[in-house]
């Protein structure tokens, strides 16, 4: 018997992982990005290269929101685009639920599954796009499962 963790756990590891690099302190996101159990991409919720962090300088409060930092999601699929990574097929790991614009981003690259670890701010707009757009979205009560294959992982 060995003492492996599971594709799905790895990579959402990762993912939590990777959100110890955010830079704005109301919520440290991470996401990882894979494709055919490959690691093709990473991003963490922080600002614009060159531009100063939350940590450093405050939050931009919108509506309850910052809006300094870019988005986990969005920083990962902007790291595959600035190193020419395409994301057809990709599985995606995160651990919170994708906003909407974040989920438009996902939903247009061609990345065929969201795993994400935190019903945080669920969106119903989000779930009826992935319905509608042939999307899996597993939360952790899915992907969690002991032993379970998940497809695209």
């Amino acid at each position: 018997m060995t003492n492996r963790v599971d594709w799905p756990n790895y990579f959402m590891q990762l993912a939590h992982h990777v959100a110890t690099r955010a830079t704005c302190d109301r919520k440290h996101v991470g996401a990882v990005i894979v494709l055919d159990k490959r690691v093709i991409a990473t991003g963490y919720n922080g600002s614009p290269p060159g531009m100063p962090h939350c940590d450093d300088v405050g939050h931009d409060m919108k509506d309850n929101h910052c809006v300094r930092t870019i988005h986990a999601e969005s920083n990962a699929i902007a790291q595959a685009a600035r190193f020419g990574t395409a994301l057809q097929g990709s599985s995606l790991f995160v651990n919170t639920f994708p906003c909407w614009l974040c989920f438009k981003l996902i939903a247009s690259t061609g990345i065929r599954n969201v795993f994400f670890d935190d019903d945080y701010r669920v969106d119903e707009r989000v779930i009826a796009c992935a319905k509608e757009q042939g999307i899996h979205l597993s939360g952790p009560d899915e992907w969690n499962a002991t032993n379970r294959k998940v497809k695209g992982a």
